[in-house]
C-alpha cells in the first residue's frame, strides 16, 4: 500500500478514520476484506501470494496499515505477515512490542507501519534502523518515501486535502467521518498528486476506507480496483 491517510482523534464520531490506496503489481493475487478468525478477530483483505495483508482493524479497535519503504533490504518474511502479527494484539503498545521483537529476530524489507487505537497512534519506519514517531491528534499522510512534511508526495496530498471545498485549515475540524471520507476519496482518485497510479503492469489495485467509531464499531468500505473508476462498497460482516 502506498498512500495512507489517517485522521486520528479529530472527528466527532470516530477516533480513527483511514483512507488508503494500495499500489501493487497488477497480476499479484489478492482477495477483498473479510472477517478473519483470531483471537482477536480482525477485518482485512488478503494478499494471496504471501498470505499477509496490507491493512486491517481488529475487534479491539486496533488499526494497522503498512506501506513499502524504498530500501536495499531483502526480507526473509513478508511485511504483510508483520501486519497480521500486529493485528493479533489488543492495542498499539502490545503491537509495537511484537514488531520490535520480530525486527530483532528476522530480516524484513523496508516499510512504514501505522499502529493506531483510540489512545495512541504510532508510525514505525524501518530501513535497517527502526524510527518511531508518535502521532499527535490530526490528519497524517504516509507514503513510501515518508510522512507528512518529510516527503513531496505526502505534502501534495496534505495540500490537496486542505484545498477541498469547505475544508477548514489543517483538515482537522470535520464533524463526521462521512464528510471527511467524501473529501479524502476525491484525493485518492487524484492522478495529479500521485495518489492514484496507472502504469505498465503496476498501479493502484484497490482502495480502503476504515473507521473505528466512538462506540468501538468498525466500518469498512472497499473499492476493488482503482478508485478513479471503481465504486466503494461496504464490506459485509463488519466487526
Amino acid at each position: 500500500m502506498c498512500t495512507l491517510i489517517l485522521a486520528w482523534r479529530v472527528l466527532d464520531d470516530a477516533p480513527i478514520a483511514v483512507a488508503a490506496n494500495r499500489d501493487e503489481r497488477l497480476g499479484r493475487p489478492s482477495t477483498g476484506p473479510a472477517v478473519r478468525d483470531g483471537p482477536p478477530r480482525y477485518l482485512a483483505p488478503r494478499d494471496e501470494e504471501a498470505d499477509g495483508t496490507w491493512i486491517g482493524v481488529n475487534e479491539r479497535g486496533l488499526f494497522v496499515g503498512i506501506t513499502n519503504r524504498r530500501t536495499d533490504l531483502v526480507g526473509e518474511r513478508s511485511r504483510g505477515q508483520l501486519v497480521l502479527d500486529a493485528l493479533s494484539q489488543p492495542g498499539t503498545g502490545a503491537a509495537l512490542s511484537v514488531v520490535e521483537r520480530e525486527l530483532a529476530e528476522r530480516e524484513y524489507a523496508g516499510f512504514n507501519l501505522v499502529l493506531a487505537d483510540a489512545e495512541r497512534a504510532v508510525l514505525l519506519a524501518w530501513d535497517g534502523v527502526l524510527r518511531q514517531t508518535e502521532f499527535v491528534p490530526g490528519v497524517h499522510v504516509v507514503v513510501n518515501e515518508g510522512h507528512d512534511e518529510s516527503a513531496a508526495k505526502s505534502r501534495r496530498i496534505r495540500t490537496a486535502l486542505v484545498d477541498q471545498p469547505d475544508e477548514p485549515e489543517g483538515g482537522t475540524s470535520t464533524q463526521t467521518v462521512a464528510d471527511w471520507w467524501t473529501r479524502a476519496k476525491r484525493v485518492l482518485r487524484d492522478h495529479h498528486v500521485g495518489a492514484c497510479i496507472h502504469a505498465d503492469g503496476y498501479g493502484t489495485r484497490s482502495s480502503s476506507l476504515v473507521s473505528v467509531g466512538a462506540d468501538g464499531a468498525v466500518h469498512y468500505e472497499f473499492a476493488d480496483g482503482p478508485p478513479c473508476e471503481t465504486d466503494y462498497r461496504r464490506v459485509d460482516g463488519q466487526l
